[in-house]
Protein backbone atom coordinates (compact mmCIF):
# COMPACT_ATOMS: atom_id res chain seq x y z
CA UNK A 1 0.00 0.00 0.00
CA UNK A 2 0.77 3.63 -0.45
CA UNK A 3 0.95 5.76 2.88
CA UNK A 4 0.06 9.33 2.55
CA UNK A 5 0.97 11.57 5.45
CA UNK A 6 1.37 15.33 6.36
CA UNK A 7 -1.94 16.34 6.74
CA UNK A 8 -3.17 18.61 9.69
CA UNK A 9 -5.07 21.78 10.17
CA UNK A 10 -3.90 24.95 8.99
CA UNK A 11 -5.68 27.97 8.88
CA UNK A 12 -7.22 29.59 5.52
CA UNK A 13 -4.80 30.83 3.18
CA UNK A 14 -2.16 29.03 4.39
CA UNK A 15 -0.02 25.73 3.27
CA UNK A 16 0.69 22.39 3.54
CA UNK A 17 3.01 19.88 1.79
CA UNK A 18 1.50 16.00 2.07
CA UNK A 19 4.08 12.83 1.08
CA UNK A 20 3.22 9.82 -0.84
CA UNK A 21 5.30 6.92 -0.05
CA UNK A 22 5.60 2.85 0.32
CA UNK A 23 7.56 0.81 2.30
CA UNK A 24 6.21 -2.09 0.05
CA UNK A 25 7.20 -1.13 -3.73
CA UNK A 26 9.24 1.27 -5.92
CA UNK A 27 7.15 4.46 -6.75
CA UNK A 28 9.31 4.73 -9.99
CA UNK A 29 7.40 2.62 -12.29
CA UNK A 30 3.94 3.73 -11.46
CA UNK A 31 2.11 7.23 -12.40
CA UNK A 32 1.03 7.97 -8.85
CA UNK A 33 -2.50 10.30 -8.31
CA UNK A 34 -3.43 11.99 -5.38
CA UNK A 35 -6.92 12.04 -4.49
CA UNK A 36 -9.46 13.56 -1.78
CA UNK A 37 -12.77 12.68 -0.51
CA UNK A 38 -14.65 15.74 1.70
CA UNK A 39 -17.18 14.42 4.38
CA UNK A 40 -20.47 13.10 2.04
CA UNK A 41 -18.74 13.65 -1.16
CA UNK A 42 -17.24 11.24 -3.87
CA UNK A 43 -13.67 10.70 -4.02
CA UNK A 44 -12.13 12.81 -6.76
CA UNK A 45 -9.05 12.87 -8.55
CA UNK A 46 -6.62 16.15 -7.72
CA UNK A 47 -3.52 15.45 -9.21
CA UNK A 48 -1.40 12.88 -10.68
CA UNK A 49 2.61 12.71 -12.14
CA UNK A 50 3.49 9.83 -14.70
CA UNK A 51 6.15 7.92 -14.07
CA UNK A 52 8.40 7.62 -17.12
CA UNK A 53 8.83 12.09 -18.01
CA UNK A 54 6.75 13.57 -15.13
CA UNK A 55 4.56 15.01 -17.03
CA UNK A 56 1.70 16.21 -14.09
CA UNK A 57 -1.95 17.22 -14.34
CA UNK A 58 -4.29 19.44 -11.99
CA UNK A 59 -7.69 19.13 -11.34
CA UNK A 60 -9.09 22.96 -12.40
CA UNK A 61 -10.22 24.15 -9.06
CA UNK A 62 -6.99 23.36 -7.67
CA UNK A 63 -4.56 24.46 -10.61
CA UNK A 64 -2.48 27.30 -9.77
CA UNK A 65 -2.60 26.21 -5.86
CA UNK A 66 -1.39 22.30 -5.46
CA UNK A 67 1.43 21.37 -7.15
CA UNK A 68 2.58 17.61 -7.56
CA UNK A 69 6.22 16.52 -8.02
CA UNK A 70 8.39 13.51 -7.39
CA UNK A 71 11.62 12.70 -5.43
CA UNK A 72 13.04 9.79 -7.11
CA UNK A 73 16.05 9.42 -4.74
CA UNK A 74 13.27 9.28 -1.80
CA UNK A 75 10.45 7.25 -3.64
CA UNK A 76 8.07 9.86 -2.54
CA UNK A 77 5.53 12.06 -4.66
CA UNK A 78 4.66 15.36 -2.77
CA UNK A 79 1.31 17.01 -3.01
CA UNK A 80 2.44 21.02 -2.08
CA UNK A 81 -1.09 22.99 -1.35
CA UNK A 82 -1.07 26.74 -1.39
CA UNK A 83 -3.53 28.75 -0.59
CA UNK A 84 -6.02 26.68 1.31
CA UNK A 85 -9.18 26.95 1.40
CA UNK A 86 -11.79 25.86 3.50
CA UNK A 87 -13.69 23.80 0.43
CA UNK A 88 -9.78 21.53 0.57
CA UNK A 89 -11.10 20.31 3.76
CA UNK A 90 -10.81 16.34 2.71
CA UNK A 91 -9.04 13.04 3.26
CA UNK A 92 -5.99 13.14 1.12
CA UNK A 93 -5.13 9.60 -0.46
CA UNK A 94 -2.56 9.03 -3.37
CA UNK A 95 -2.72 5.36 -5.21
CA UNK A 96 -0.55 4.01 -8.31
CA UNK A 97 -1.93 3.15 -11.48
CA UNK A 98 -0.57 2.41 -15.21
CA UNK A 99 -1.47 5.86 -16.15
CA UNK A 100 -2.45 9.39 -15.09
CA UNK A 101 -5.27 8.66 -18.06
CA UNK A 102 -6.78 5.68 -16.41
CA UNK A 103 -9.90 5.92 -14.26
CA UNK A 104 -9.93 6.12 -10.89
CA UNK A 105 -10.92 2.19 -10.58
CA UNK A 106 -7.72 1.65 -12.35
CA UNK A 107 -5.60 3.39 -9.42
CA UNK A 108 -4.44 1.00 -6.68
CA UNK A 109 -2.68 0.01 -2.98
CA UNK A 110 -4.93 2.95 -2.09
CA UNK A 111 -3.95 3.69 1.78
CA UNK A 112 -5.71 5.54 4.88
CA UNK A 113 -5.15 9.19 3.44
CA UNK A 114 -4.33 11.82 5.72
CA UNK A 115 -6.69 14.64 7.26
CA UNK A 116 -6.50 18.16 5.79
CA UNK A 117 -8.71 20.53 8.01
CA UNK A 118 -8.41 24.42 6.53
CA UNK A 119 -9.98 26.43 9.33
CA UNK A 120 -10.03 29.24 11.25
Amino acid sequence: QLQASGGGLVQPGGSLTLSCTSSEFSLDYYDIGWFRQAPGKEREGISCITHNDGTTYTANEVKGRFTISRDGAKMTVYLQMNSLKPEDTAVYYCARSRGCHLSMADFHAWGQGTLVTVSS
